[in-house]
Formats: structure tokens, sequence, C-alpha cells
């Protein structure tokens, strides 16, 4: 079977493209977003000395900043009005999403369909305000204590830099919905997306630049780029992949015709959690050493022991780091796919899979599927995160080239290049339907 972007580039045509209106629009309006997005990363924050922060955070790489850094598109480096990017955002939806397996109201809400859905948006919305507060606060307090970085630090300080990030992340997720309304493709997911590649061409400058310098062998560049697109063609081969389960429904007979009777199937995503658990893995191995940066002055001995240990490549991290990926792709697959629920849904509708009784049998048959792709996803999911970080420890390659970084470049593109093709087929059947009622009325 091809993929989205297999047909687009097989149908795709100027003309069809001329044609298709409403997607030219919806992709300009994208486009517009994203760059209104990427302004506010270079927006400084207000009582900052931007001098002294390039000091301290060059000083302090390799933490957790870097991490948020990537995917705040450099808004940390910059300690733009975006700083929080969309993590707030992302970091309440995955709460949510706990406690609507926890909490029966929740659970009812989340059954209810769009009614619902909007529901629980409005409380996750409530959430990121919430928790975008904390953290403002957390970094305010941070830059307080981190060198001579605030030019007039106190409460008023604190109070601006509340609200000027939380007001930042409020706008980012505005954007982000409003893309997705109105837009192509996953408004949160395209932010992250350009704030990555926005990076890239800094990323190939510096990389010449140290092959002309001789810091970086032009045989390990050459490895580099080769190693980059392997790795891109396995994360778009792997996120392809799915089981599929055969579900057949009967047949039903309605006076002297018989209906039914046609098979489809159930597709199990072999990674199922997708960048979710190398981003929370790798920020709690990430939060002893910067912890310890903001503080490096008063660092006691047994969190000093821990950053020696949880270095960059080293094997002990690189053995937390996979462990820890695998446990999260276990759990997020469990948050975000019920096989009870899938198997009352078949059975509520007559579907059923040959030789397993419908109910109970289906769901401990699904999980049991689902057990044993989410092991193949997850060391999947180790093998494209832990190869770029032994990188990182033995060659100095850039952080930002990590394979989560390339994973949501890749995920996050072929999702929007499927929503395209999907505008485009539906242009075009809009299309043959006016054809059709043209030549009905020619005829009539």
């Amino acid at each position: 079977m091809a993929s989205a972007a297999e047909q687009l580039a097989a149908n795709f045509n100027f003309g069809a493209f001329g044609k298709a209106t409403e997607l030219r629009q919806r992709i300009f309006f994208t486009l517009g977003a994203l760059i209104v997005a990427r302004l506010g990363t270079y927006i400084p924050l207000p009582g900052i000395d931007p001098t002294t922060l390039a000091q301290q955070l060059q000083q302090q790489g390799g933490g957790l900043l870097d991490v948020f850094n990537v995917l705040a598109g450099g808004a940390i480096g910059r300690m733009a009005i975006f700083a929080l990017g969309i993590m707030p955002y992302i970091s309440a939806s995955i709460i949510i999403q706990l406690m609507t397996t926890v909490i029966p109201e929740l659970e009812t809400l989340k059954k209810e369909g769009e009614a619902g859905r909007k529901t629980i948006n409005q409380y996750t919305r409530y959430g990121t305000v919430f928790l975008a507060a904390i953290q403002a606060y957390g970094i305010a307090i941070g830059l307080e204590n981190w060198g001579n970085v605030v030019i007039d630090p106190g409460m008023f300080f604190r109070i601006s830099t509340v609200i000027t990030l939380t007001g930042g992340t409020v706008l980012l997720m505005w954007i982000g919905e409003q893309i997705t309304s109105r837009g192509v493709g996953n408004g949160i997911s395209l932010i992250i997306f350009a704030g990555i590649v926005a990076r890239f061409p800094q990323m190939i400058a510096q990389a010449f630049e140290a092959g002309r310098t001789g810091s970086i062998s032009f045989a390990v560049l050459l490895f580099g780029a080769v190693f980059v697109v392997g790795l891109i063609l396995g994360i778009v081969f792997m996120e392809r992949a799915q089981r599929r389960l055969l579900v057949q429904y009967p047949k039903r007979q309605v006076g002297n015709r018989m209906f039914g009777g046609e098979s489809s199937h159930l597709p199990l995503k072999l990674n199922v959690s997708g960048v979710i658990p190398p981003i929370f893995a790798s920020s709690i191995l990430l939060l002893p050493t910067t912890i310890a940066s903001f503080n490096s002055q008063n660092v006691p001995e047994w969190l000093q022991t821990i950053v020696t240990y949880l270095t960059h490549g080293s094997p002990l991290y690189l053995l937390c780091y996979g462990l820890m990926i695998i446990f999260f792709a276990f759990f997020y697959t469990s948050i975000v796919f019920n096989p009870e629920e899938t198997a009352e849904n078949l059975k509520k509708y007559g579907g059923f899979l040959p030789g397993i009784r419908p109910g109970k049998k289906t769901a401990e048959y699904i999980d049991y599927v689902l057990t044993r792709i989410t092991v193949i996803g997850g060391l999947y999911l180790v093998v494209v995160c832990l190869l770029p970080e032994w990188l990182v420890f033995q060659y100095s390659v850039p952080f930002y080239l990590g394979g989560t970084s390339i994973l949501i470049v890749v995920s996050v593109t072929m999702d929007t290049v499927a929503q395209i093709q999907s505008h485009l087929i539906a242009q075009q059947y809009e299309g043959l339907i006016k054809k059709a009622k043209l030549r009905g009325a020619n005829r009539r």
C-alpha cells in the first residue's frame, strides 16, 4: 500500500493544486501563523541582560535547558517571550489523559463525543495556564540566582516574567489551535517542527565550518550525513508499520436481500506513543544536571555524583535512557489505547475477530498483540535515540541532530503530507460531483 507521500507525488499536478483554492488558503494561513510563532522567539524577556545570559548558557550547556531549547526553537537560548514554548500544553494534555482513566466524570465526558471533547479541551487550557505560571515563576527565581542575568531582581521582575511567559504560552496554544482548525496539519506539532527546522541552516553551517577548520574530519561529516539519511528512512519505515487485525462483520437478511458480510481490519501502529517517551526520558535524566547548573556554588555531594555518572554518552546514562524510553512507551500506549473499549465498540457494531470470542476474549487478544508490537516500537525508539547520543559523546555532534528532533520532524512531515493528500482528494471528488450534476442537467 502506497504512503500518502507516494500518492501525492504520483497524483500531484499544478492544475489540480491551482484549483484547490481552499487548500491553498489553508497552506498560506499555516505559513503565516508559523512565521508569527517564530517571530515571538526573538522578542526578549524584559529585565534580562542578554550578554550575561549568553555567557551563562554557554558555560552551563548540556542540561534540561538544551532539550527545551530545541523544542522551543531556540527561544530559551534568547530568553524570549515564547521561552516556555508549547511544553506546558503538552504536559497538561498528558495529565488530563491520565486523569480520564482515574476520574469517572472525565471518562464520561470522553465518551460524550464532540461536546465532551470541547469540555476536556477547556480543562486542558486551564491546566496549561496553571502549569505555565508555575514554570514561569520557577524560571524567574532561577534567573535571579543565576549570576547577574537579571538587571533589577525583585517581585516586580517575577510578576512581569510570569505574566509575559504565561501569555506567550497561551498565545502559542491559540496559534496552534487556529492552525489545526483553519490550516493544514496539527498546529502544536507544526510549531515544534518549525522550531527544530529553523535551526537546520545554523547546524549545517557549523558542520561545514568545523570541517573547514579541521576540528571534525571530512570522513566524520560524510558518515554523519549518511547516518541522518539512513535514520530518516528507518523512521519513515517504522512509523508506517502496522499490525492489522482482520475484523469480520456478519451477514444479515433484510427482506429478500442480504446485507453485510464484509471484512475490514483494525490497524495497530507499531509506535503508538510517538515522540513522548524520548522527551519524557531525556527530561527526567537531565533534571539533576539542570538543578546543579542553577546552583553551581552549593551543589550537594550526592547530586554532584549523579551528575558525574549521568553525562552524555556514559554507559549508565545510555542504560537509564533506554529503560525509561521503553517504560514510557508502554505507559503512554496504555493511556491512549484501551483494548477493552475497542473490543466493546467492535461488539456493539457486530464486528469480531475470526476465531476470537467477542468481548473479554477479544480485549485480551488485542492487548496481547499490542504488548508484542509495543516491545518492537520501544526498541525502535531506543535505537533511534541512543545512536545519536553515542555520536554526541564520541564525535561532538551538535545536540539538535538527536534522534528525538529527527523523529519529530519526520513524523510531523508525514502527517502534514497525509492531510494535504486528503484535501486534494476531496477537491477531486467535489469536481467529479459537480461534473456529474452538470451532465445530468444537460440530459434532462
